[in-house]
């Protein structure tokens, strides 16, 4: 990490909340339906008292249908005036890393600092031919990128490596502030967990892990940090969510398609709705307090994102946030469960 600037380390403390939004199409929907709904979802989401915003990023998939987290960001932004918006992640294996800086000094100085930054390295998907980058970009190349980016948010930024060389240029707009920056990583043995952990940046846990494994990926990093955990939460039956999901799943997981004709994921979507509900809080407003306050505790984090969309309709959607608003925040932030390392 030869040359990376030093990130500022954030403490954990206060309890804070946000929304994840996939835009998943689910079977029949219309794309830009779907976009709508994440529009609509985040304003809501603003409406109900969260913390903050987050959008995922797909290419040529069902699964999702917003290929630039950052671009429906900086929308969102326009759109609202007091939660912060994040996306989850920008793919560095795909993108340019100074064109992501300019793009998030862009954003973050328009909207007063709201806009945080979830990277990733992405999968060995069809993107990296469409868009030139290559499989070796993808399995070599995710520090180097993440260096340039961050040597980008100082303001001047240089590149004498294996994927980026290039002369010494300046930042514009010129940032004004360092970048709250999240790292997501596949767990406790990624790589991306010690390469996050080198670098002061906090991780980003994903929808698929348990407490168990969240704990042990937040265990490997080895120091406190401000890592955020994503979770599907859905108020009220749980039939909703065993009856939508799956179609989603299977279209969504069955259109992935490797660059070099490795497998691509094979989870059977029955089988992994049944898991995510059982790992997540789905079920009565109770009952999402109780996994959200145990998950909490067993983690050590103290930043939930909240997977919404699991209904596959705008109306369950709206409903879901308006929900959790009201009946699962309040119990969560009135509690503040003791997050161990906190301060």
């Amino acid at each position: 990490m030869a040359g990376a600037p030093a990130v500022v380390q954030r403490g954990r403390g206060q309890l804070r909340f946000g929304v994840f939004l996939v835009s998943g199409r689910f079977p029949g929907q219309p794309d830009g339906d779907v976009l709508r709904r994440s529009v609509r979802a985040a304003e809501v989401a603003e409406e109900a008292g969260f913390d903050d915003v987050w959008f995922a990023e797909h290419h040529f998939l069902p699964y999702g249908v917003c290929p630039s987290a950052i671009t429906l960001a900086g929308y969102v932004l326009g759109r609202t005036s007091r939660i912060g918006v994040g996306t989850a992640v920008s793919v560095l294996s795909t993108t340019h890393p100074v064109a992501l800086a300019e793009q998030w000094a862009m954003l973050d100085a328009v909207s007063g600092g709201r806009l945080r930054l979830g990277v990733g390295r992405g999968g060995p998907w069809q993107d990296l031919e469409v868009f030139g980058t290559g499989l070796d970009r993808y399995e070599t190349g995710f520090e180097e990128t993440l260096d340039v980016f961050l040597r980008a948010t100082t303001g001047r930024v240089h590149a004498r490596g294996r994927h980026f060389a290039f002369r010494e240029v300046p930042v514009v707009p010129a940032p004004e502030r360092r970048p709250d920056v999240v790292v997501a990583c596949g767990g406790p043995k990624s790589d991306a967990v010690r390469q996050a952990a080198a670098r002061n940046l906090p991780l980003l846990l994903g929808l698929h892990a348990d407490d168990e494994e969240k704990a042990k990926t937040v265990a490997a990093y080895g120091k406190p940090a401000a890592h955020v955990s994503t979770v599907l939460c859905q108020v009220g039956d749980a039939d909703v969510v065993r009856q939508a999901l799956p179609a989603w799943l299977k279209d969504g997981l069955g259109a992935h398609v490797t660059v070099d004709g490795r497998p691509g994921p094979s989870r059977d979507p029955g089988e992994y709705t049944e898991r995510l509900c059982a790992i997540h809080p789905v079920g009565d407003a109770d009952h999402c307090v109780r996994t959200l306050e145990t998950s909490l505790r067993r983690t050590g984090v103290s930043h939930v994102l909240m997977f919404v969309e699991a209904s596959g309709t705008p109306e369950g959607t709206y409903a879901n946030i308006a929900r959790i608003g009201t009946e699962v925040l309040p119990a969560l932030r009135a509690s503040s469960p003791a997050v161990p390392g906190s301060g």
